[in-house]
């Protein structure tokens, strides 16, 4: 067995067929990263001319040596020890020579499933891949409980096949319903349209236009990218709320009647939200009957959506914060998972935090994805791989590697 750099088309064609191929394992995402400073290769572990293992590598220089980085990991069997020894010696040996002092992984290896009842994971026997990589010499970073590693550790994935609003949290059903009684519609933009997203965006991610045109310019070349605006379409909200109004107050004035024959608490507070209603409609029909007519284009959310193989990933998304009353990031997500349903399996709503505690700063993520009904997975978290040990260490110290990382 050896390591040689291989061919586009042959890391392709290993990759795409991997059963813990990802996106981030692709030629697409090494182009991109390109575009961020970053050098790339294909590497992979050679049996005779069979491919046993590959991945993407990623690299930088660091002080006056290089590190690598494999963005969710070395395509390879992580449970057969015997496999991963050899790659992982032969990678070391590969990369010494070319001055790397070390390689950082983050597999995409789910090790636990969160039990929705009690917020506890419950662990798997990918557990035990951990033990492997210490053994191969990996040094295992600490979990983070939020961001603070260059990928998230928990992900939500919603199962397409089994995609039914019903399932949703209440909380998010009402949020949908209202975002569509209020005419919101799921528009596929052009590119011409990301600066609109971006503007959602500011104050969430360090990215700039710069980076969302070059990540939807590389990954549209091979069809890999969708772009999402959520509308507002003023005659289907008109219509809406004329409609909702009328049935609202044909209910008004039943309970007008009904307090005079039965003047009780409920009888009252079902009239005061009767009322409160009626209100809210009223407002809506001023809004919408304001800019029916009129050419001013209402955007008030957007997605970017990664498609690879049988999984879509909403892989950046904001609202109008101003606009919060439309609700439309819950209907931006259940838009994105309808549209996909017949055509893919899974749909990825990326990170969340490991933090379920109500007081968690994130804890308004946290509840808006999980009203989808996903499955929450964690994953195997942040590995170095050490080459140098000296030079690793010395880069520990002087805050190097702190700086590169915890940006």
């Amino acid at each position: 067995m050896y390591i040689k750099e291989l061919s586009l088309m042959e890391f392709s064609e290993y990759s795409k067929d991997n059963i813990i191929g990802n996106y981030y394992q692709s030629i697409n995402y090494a182009m991109l990263k390109a575009e961020e400073g970053y050098e790339y290769e294909f590497i992979g572990l050679v049996d005779n001319t069979d491919i046993i293992a590959a991945s993407l590598i990623l690299y930088k220089k660091i002080g006056n040596t290089f590190y690598g980085y494999s963005p969710r990991g070395f395509l390879i069997d992580y449970s057969n020890p015997i496999i991963l020894e050899k790659f992982t010696n032969l990678i070391k040996d590969y990369y010494k020579n070319k001055n790397f002092t070390f390689i950082k992984i983050n597999p995409e290896i789910a090790i636990g499933k969160l039990n929705k009842k009690t917020l506890n994971f419950e662990y798997n026997e990918n557990y035990n891949v951990i033990n492997n990589l210490n053994r191969c010499g990996y040094k295992k970073l600490k979990s983070n409980l939020y961001f603070e590693s260059l990928l998230p550790r928990i992900n939500a994935i919603v199962n397409l096949q089994e995609l039914n609003v019903t399932n949703f949290t209440k909380n998010t059903r009402n949020k949908i319903k209202k975002a569509i009684r209020k005419g919101l519609t799921l528009e596929k933009a052009g590119q011409d349209k990301i600066p609109i997203l971006t503007n959602f965006l500011k104050g969430n991610l360090s990215k700039d236009l710069y980076y969302y045109n070059d990540l939807y310019n590389v990954f549209n070349k091979s069809d890999d990218v969708d772009f999402f605006l959520v509308k507002v379409d003023y005659k289907k909200y008109l219509i809406n709320s004329q409609h909702y109004y009328n049935n609202e107050l044909n209910n008004n004035i039943y309970l007008n009647n009904k307090m005079v024959d039965k003047n009780n608490s409920s009888v009252i507070n079902a009239k005061m939200q009767s009322d409160k209603a009626l209100l809210a409609y009223k407002n809506d029909i001023a809004e919408a009957s304001k800019y029916l007519n009129t050419n001013i284009e209402t955007y008030v959310a957007g997605a970017i959506v990664i498609k690879y193989n049988n999984r879509i990933t909403i892989q950046f998304s904001g609202f109008d914060r101003e606009l919060k009353r439309y609700s439309a990031n819950y209907f931006l997500y259940f838009a994105i998972l309808a549209y996909y349903q017949q055509d893919f399996k899974y749909a990825d709503l990326n990170g969340i935090t490991a933090d379920f505690d109500k007081n968690s700063p994130y804890h308004g993520l946290n509840r808006f994805k999980m009203g989808f009904n996903p499955d929450i997975y964690e994953y195997i978290g942040e590995f170095d791989l050490v080459i140098n040990e000296n030079t690793y260490n010395h880069l520990l110290k002087n805050g190097s590697l702190a700086k590169e990382f915890n940006k």
